[in-house]
């Protein structure tokens, strides 16, 4: 595969996280403030997610573990500071979310799962933050592998930090969303 054929397929793998966190958000916060329509939907997202919310999160921070990996493996970027930081909280994510779901214990997901999400939502908003503005870049990051030079930049917003934060953010849509176990 191109790297231009991966970049668009991640680009658009992205694109439809955020479609799907968005409609969840709207969803469920719109039930929750007393829109009836959406207490109805909110009712039957909770119902059709009941069985596969935990695989689907599993699947996105599986996902997003072997996109990293392959852009720095088979593509040969080298990772900047801040897309290990965001690695620290995704690849853990891929392996507790994977035994939770076949373990059909959501408590386990959310106590751990919710906790590494936050993490790395807050580091991919910052890294993206940082190549909108370059300026804010510290002396922490590496002159031979800046933080605010994106390799990828698709529609002319998506970089490899947005891909994270949306998988971050779709993964926390899937585990606040999902019913509470014992």
């Amino acid at each position: 595969m191109s790297f231009s054929a991966f970049t668009q397929l991640t680009t658009l793998l992205a694109l439809f996280a955020n479609g799907i966190t968005l409609v969840v958000l709207v969803v469920f916060v719109g039930a929750r403030m007393g829109v009836t329509a959406l207490a109805g939907a909110r009712d039957w997202l909770r119902d059709a997610l009941r069985d596969v919310g935990l695989w689907l999160a599993a699947a996105v921070a599986t996902t997003a573990t072997a996109g990293s990996l392959f852009y720095s493996e088979y593509f040969d970027l080298i990772p900047c500071r801040y897309c290990w930081f965001q690695r620290i909280a995704m690849y853990p994510l891929a392996v507790i979310l994977l035994i939770a779901a076949a373990r059909r214990d959501t408590a386990g997901a959310r106590r751990y799962g919710i906790p590494l999400a936050v993490i790395g939502t807050g580091l991919a908003a910052y890294h993206y933050l940082i190549q909108q503005f370059p300026g804010l870049e510290s002396a922490s990051c590496s002159i031979d592998v800046p933080c605010s030079s994106p390799y990828i930049w698709e529609y002319g917003f998506v970089s490899i930090p947005y891909m994270a934060l949306a998988g971050f953010t779709l993964i926390l849509a899937l585990l606040f969303t999902s019913e509470r176990t014992a």
